[in-house]
């Protein structure tokens, strides 16, 4: 099942919660191939709400296994365990759930999908709750006093009446998950679900030209009491920014810079890049669309009058380009579709540099060394006497002014170069932490290039500290930038 097809089924489903058909709404989900983490927890909490509680547990599992970072599911899986009264089991999965939160008072799942706030208290509260129904009241009431530790104004009068309750040694009602609130699908995907038309019929609401065909947007023209028998061109494209392309394959982003895109949209061409990668505007918005995904549109009359759509493209789209990870996308127009394609000239360099992030840089090969250090210290917005660069990453070989930069270019492949920029302020924080070491309490898997994958129990050197929340750090040979919160640091024996 395409990414289309899964993200529509998905919408349809909780469309038909919005409007309380929940068996509709339960078999629509159940019809999704391979669905993902959080398709399989609305599954759960659907089942839940229908008191199959066996299937809940299973859909919830398959949520956890998907990602085993999702708080909610953990909760929802130990109020089924509790409505199983299997007590020990939700107690185990409700102390996961309050670990994913990680010390924070609550989660906010609203920019997930989900509108939905797991507050630490409500956890605390169904732990003790399970606590007290195995007689284990003591440990009950201990639990309820750290929960005052996390309770906020909206929650304090439950953790006040589970405290009353537990001093009776009575249990008291469990908080549970609104059930019908759901992880919803990305608006601005499911906004590019409009269905298309091969044929080539499609509908125009008001136009100057006879037998209009264009699908995509453009201000509405003047109208005339008697419509002129052959229009000009200009008054039609005068609007139009950019050179128009249809869309052959459908093409699902992979970075915040492209943009989502299915066969028969019309797209505006602002400008290709020499990667075959297209910078375009379709629906207002702007991204990067691979250029072999597209085809030109041609938007004069007479090709509008004598020319039908082609038939529909096949369903393998062509090889997605390469993107080229930290060259400068400057020259990119975002809104100016006169500039011209621009190519690097004969002796151009690319300069790629580790730093805390990788970035690259393009200058003419065989450039002086103050030109380089110029070019990368403004890149960074230091100055230059902060910044030092090195031809490895021990900083054994220090570039300076003396350095013979023939022989620095040299090493360039297929007009290539790698250096390691150190900063006087990371050199700093690097001699402070030298002999800090670092375990993984977390898996991590990068999503970026500058990041570094390590899983639970690896030790990291400390590198640098970038800032309260991401370390960099360095394990088998490979340095990179992770979260902070998914390490602890290992204590030096002898201190």
């Amino acid at each position: 099942m395409s990414f289309l097809d899964t993200l529509r089924q998905w919408d349809d489903a909780v469309t038909c919660v919005d409007r309380n058909d929940l068996t509709e709404a339960l078999g629509i989900f159940l019809a999704i191939q391979e669905p993902n983490s959080k398709i399989c927890f609305n599954i759960g909490c659907l089942q839940l709400l229908n008191e199959n509680l066996d299937a809940a547990e299973k859909a919830f599992d398959c949520s956890i296994c998907k990602d085993e970072h999702l708080a909610v599911a953990f909760f929802q899986r130990g109020i089924t365990f509790y409505k199983k009264k299997r007590y020990e089991e939700s107690v185990g999965d409700f102390h996961l759930a309050l670990k994913a939160l990680r010390g924070n008072q609550l989660i906010d799942y609203k920019v997930l999908g989900l509108r939905y706030k797991l507050h630490a208290c409500e956890v605390l509260h169904n732990i003790a709750l399970a606590e007290a129904h195995m007689g284990q009241w003591e440990n009950a009431q201990k639990t309820l006093t750290k929960a005052l530790g996390y309770k906020t104004d909206t929650k304090l009068n439950v953790i006040d009446r589970a405290m009353q309750s537990i001093l009776k040694q009575k249990v008291f009602k469990v908080v549970e998950f609104p059930s019908t609130v759901l992880f919803r699908p990305n608006k601005h995907y499911v906004a590019e679900l409009e269905k298309k038309d091969y044929l080539g019929k499609s509908k125009v609401v008001a136009s100057v030209v006879p037998q209009d065909q264009f699908s995509g947007f453009a201000p509405l023209q003047p109208q005339i009491a008697q419509e002129p028998s052959s229009p000009k061109e200009p008054e039609v494209l005068r609007a139009l920014e950019g050179d128009p392309h249809i869309v052959r394959y459908e093409f699902i982003p992979e970075t915040s810079d492209e943009l989502a895109v299915v066969p028969g949209n019309i797209v505006f061409v602002l400008q290709k890049g020499s990667d075959n990668w297209a910078s375009v505007i379709f629906n207002g918005r702007k991204g990067l669309v691979p250029y072999n995904y597209l085809e030109h549109l041609e938007m004069s009359l007479a090709a509008k009058q004598n020319k039908e759509l082609s038939e529909p493209p096949s369903r393998v789209p062509p090889t997605r380009p390469e993107r080229k990870q930290g060259l400068d996308r400057d020259n990119i127009s975002n809104g100016d579709s006169q500039q011209k394609e621009t190519q690097p000239a004969d002796n151009t360099c690319i300069v790629k540099v580790y730093y805390t992030f990788n970035f690259a840089v393009s200058l003419a090969s065989g450039s002086t060394y103050a030109t380089l250090i110029e070019k990368i210290s403004k890149k960074l917005n230091l100055s230059s006497s902060s910044v030092t660069l090195s031809l490895t990453s021990d900083s054994t070989s220090a570039m300076n002014e003396d350095t013979d930069m023939e022989s620095v270019w040299s090493r360039a492949q297929s007009k290539h170069l790698t250096l390691w920029c150190i900063t006087q302020e990371r050199t700093e924080v690097k001699q402070q932490n030298n002999d800090i070491i670092l375990v993984a309490i977390h898996s991590y898997e990068s999503t970026n290039p500058e990041d570094l994958s390590f899983i639970q129990g690896d030790k990291i050197t400390l590198v640098s500290t970038i800032n309260q929340d991401w370390f960099e750090g360095h394990l088998n040979g490979n340095t990179g930038i992770f979260p902070a919160s998914f390490v602890e640091e290992v204590p030096v024996i002898g201190q």
